[in-house]
């Protein structure tokens, strides 16, 4: 099952975290009774990982070590966290570990080679990755998730090293890989591509990227990285079943700084560099800013733009799914809106039956009054669907005959007339955006700098309503707002709301909310310091724990 979705009681959802907290108890109690039960350590360590607590689950995942040091799944598990925490080097002596003790457990040999590609040891990564590949399921077995989905990743990895000491302004990724396995790869589909030409091999000549000390690095370049994991930092949701990923803060505090320099560029009439073209800065490109950082933090997520998707694909549309209750499942991520959509649907209804049952709507006013879950729901309706652009992106949906059995979720459909749509809304708000960008740069009056803001965060409101990516595009959204809020003099300074999610947040009001920001001082240039794959993935690697200053 996903990691981050969690078995759930008759009516828990309205008890919040009561699912995973009565988890942790019972593991706590069996514990109590069994103090070397390695089982309920291990148990405990991913249930605290699927709520976000590193420190926590990392403390429980040490002691079911502690008790055998040679307990793979705990191996597995600690490796698998590490990773998606960002620490890397960490993550790849666990699965070394598994593998000597286990040589064709898959995935600690598929996040082995992940991990080798993130850091850009190619050779090590792609070696552990075909090694995947070579693992075929027998007869009427079914294929693991590693297996089906580690042909894309060696693809993937082969076309970064031919393009790792490549300027990333000379290239697009998008354009560059074939549009089918882009599409592939997209739906999580097995690699069945027909005519498919891969990529080329390692070449002897590109060498892999090597360890960077923070010292290394100039005074000025030291302090940008500082900013820049200061501000990565203050992208991450407090909210349960959101891990911090020191890795994925530091590319997308980079991106901020990107987009705020490309901003202010663009608004001083220069003009920027972009797939080996010089012209001035489009939407597109501000946001594909953060859309390259994003990339390489993560190979193994396919950060990808759905409209640069083969035609006949995008014809079809799309789907961004967000399941929030399906059968006996709840998504954790989402507690906090389950209020503010229920109440959305039950507005819905009424306003169906006041158009096309009046006579009914007394009766169904009354039952409403009395709906306070989902499944309060389903004996007055078998089937709903609600849309409304102006509240929800597409739709939210519920569906079910029985409490038990029952689907409610949000989904947003990107087809092409859709997507023309957005773009057409965005680019016009673009437009704005620069021209009074431009005149705040010639300006000192305080009303300009409100009315840049108000279109910044139109800008991504609309962009989170499209979902344009195949994944991210929450992080790369508050990172562009983040950045050319800073162009424009300001810097945010707070944290986001402890259980908001910027998506979300797009998705269920009526407009974007405002932002408080302060001044930043002048830093170095992020696309000139870190120009290549190589430079970028050198900077992600580098350990600058015990040198930038702490800040709350």
């Amino acid at each position: 099952r996903p990691p981050f979705f969690l078995v759930k009681s008759l009516h828990v959802y309205n008890t919040i975290l009561s699912p995973i907290q009565e988890a942790i108890e019972t593991f706590k109690e069996a514990l109590k009774l069994k103090s070397d039960f390695i089982d309920a350590y291990k148990s405990l360590g991913q249930a605290y990982r699927e709520l976000g607590d590193f420190e926590a689950a990392m403390e429980s995942f040490q002691k079911a070590l502690m008790l055998n040091q040679n307990h793979i799944q705990s191996l597995q598990l600690r490796g698998m966290m590490l990773y998606h925490h960002g620490s890397l080097q960490e993550a790849v002596g666990n699965f070394k570990r598994c593998l000597q003790l286990e040589p064709y457990n898959e995935v600690c040999q598929y996040m082995k080679g992940l991990s080798h590609v993130s850091m850009g040891q190619f050779y090590e990564g792609i070696k552990a990755q075909t090694k995947v590949m070579l693992n075929d399921p027998l007869l009427g077995q079914k294929a693991s998730s590693e297996y089906l989905k580690v042909k894309y990743l060696r693809e993937y990895s082969r076309y970064l090293h031919s393009h790792l000491d490549k300027p990333v302004a000379e290239y697009n990724v998008d354009q560059d890989l074939p549009g089918n396995f882009k599409n592939h790869w997209a739906k999580h589909l097995p690699f069945l591509i027909e005519d498919y030409e891969e990529q080329p091999g390692l070449q002897p000549h590109i060498k892999d990227v090597l360890p960077q000390n923070f010292e290394s690095y100039n005074i000025e370049v030291q302090k940008l990285i500082c900013a820049a994991d200061h501000l990565g930092a203050l992208m991450q949701y407090d909210t349960p079943g959101f891990l911090p990923n020191r890795r994925i803060h530091r590319a997308m505090g980079l991106a901020t700084l990107e987009v705020m320099q490309a901003m202010q560029r663009t608004w001083s009439n220069s003009k920027v560099r972009v797939n080996g073209k010089t012209r001035q800065m489009q939407w597109r490109d501000m946001f594909d800013i953060a859309v390259k950082w994003r990339r390489i933090a993560d190979p193994d997520q396919p950060v990808l733009w759905l409209d640069q998707m083969p035609a006949r694909s995008l014809s079809r549309g799309f789907n961004n799914h967000i399941n929030l209750i399906r059968g006996q499942i709840i998504n954790i991520r989402y507690l906090a809106y389950f209020d503010n959509i229920l109440n959305f649907i039950k507005d819905r209804i009424l306003v169906y039956h006041r158009a096309y049952n009046p006579r009914g709507l007394l009766e169904v006013r009354q039952a409403l009054e009395n709906v306070n879950t989902v499944e309060d729901l389903l004996p007055i309706m078998k089937v709903i669907r609600t849309q409304d652009h102006s509240v929800c992106s597409d739709g939210v949906y519920l569906c079910g005959l029985r409490v038990g059995n029952m689907l409610f979720s949000v989904e947003t459909q990107t087809t092409e007339e859709r997507t023309q749509q957005y773009q057409s809304e965005i680019e016009s708000i673009y437009k704005d955006l620069t021209a009074k960008g431009k005149a705040l740069m010639l300006s000192t009056e305080l009303g300009d700098a409100d009315a840049v803001c108000n279109l910044i965060l139109s800008l991504v409101y609309y962009f989170c309503n499209l979902m344009p990516l195949s994944r991210g595009s929450s992080v790369v959204a508050y990172s562009v707002v983040m950045g050319a809020l800073m162009a424009s003099g300001k810097e945010v300074i707070g944290r986001i709301p402890k259980g908001k999610l910027v998506d979300f947040e797009a998705m269920t009001t009526h407009s974007p909310d405002s932002f408080i920001a302060r001044h930043i001082h002048f830093l170095p240039s992020v696309a000139g310091t870190f120009p290549t794959t190589r430079t970028m993935i050198e900077v992600l690697n580098t350990d600058s724990t015990s040198h930038c200053p702490k800040k709350s």
